[in-house]
């Protein structure tokens, strides 16, 4: 079978159209240079070396990796040995337990002058922590009078086996150790309630201290109102 000879010609002419394309792009590709870096260091025994990639005789040491045109694309640290990695994550993690610290003391700073804007209201909060355990207390001083005049009645009773204690019916001996056993338990409570005072009082006397550094920076005066500006002295 034969091919026309047209379409002979015209297959002859892309062939040789795309020959010459592909002869382009290769010429362009042999011309354009290299965009991977030069690697260089001076190793232990101050020999300069160079290679097309990281260098292994200088892996304990700086390298440089270099442009086509010259200048200095990176610097590549020396590596690490497992002791000096094992300090550097220490040293890191501590350093960002010290930066989480400082911006939770920081949060706590903006709450806290937040909610007492003023020295009058950490003041009113103070009195009013205190009046509660106050009526703790009060309450708790009521019940003991309770329990001692219970105790009256009791040592009242009491006194028709005072000679024969043994005697004694259980009902009245188990109302004895009851009221025994409260006045304790009420003893402890004040205590306890007396050791809460301090704390409440030492918790504002804390804020109150650091409220006044903070008020201060924020140009607050102690009694809540700004702080006056500073009056220029006349010469």
């Amino acid at each position: 079978m034969h091919m026309p000879l047209q379409l002979y010609t015209v297959t002859q002419a892309g062939l040789a159209l795309l020959a010459a394309c592909l002869g382009e792009i290769a010429v362009a590709q042999t011309s354009v240079p290299s965009l991977q870096g030069i690697y260089t260091c001076v190793d232990g025994t101050g020999r300069k070396i160079t290679s097309d990639r990281p260098i292994a005789e200088c892996m304990d040491r700086v390298q440089r990796e270099i442009n086509p045109s010259g200048t200095v694309r990176r610097v590549v640290p020396p590596q690490l040995t497992p002791p000096e990695r094992a300090a550097l994550e220490e040293k890191e993690k501590v350093a960002a337990e010290v930066r989480a610290r400082e911006d939770e003391d920081k949060r706590r700073d903006r709450a806290l002058l937040l909610r007492y804007p003023s020295r009058e209201l950490h003041d009113k909060e103070r009195a009013e922590a205190l009046s509660q355990v106050g009526e703790v207390i009060k309450a708790s001083n009521k019940r003991s009078q309770e329990l001692a005049e219970q105790r009256k009645a009791i040592n009242a009773d009491l006194e028709f086996y005072k000679d024969t204690p043994g005697r004694a019916p259980a009902s009245l001996k188990r109302r004895l150790e009851e009221n025994d056993s409260s006045v304790a338990m009420q003893k402890r409570f004040i205590v306890e309630q007396d050791a809460e005072k301090k704390r409440v009082n030492q918790r504002f006397d804390v804020e109150l201290g650091k409220l006044k550094q903070l008020w201060a920076a924020a140009g607050v005066a102690a009694q809540g109102k700004p702080a006056p500006a500073p009056v220029a002295v006349k010469k």
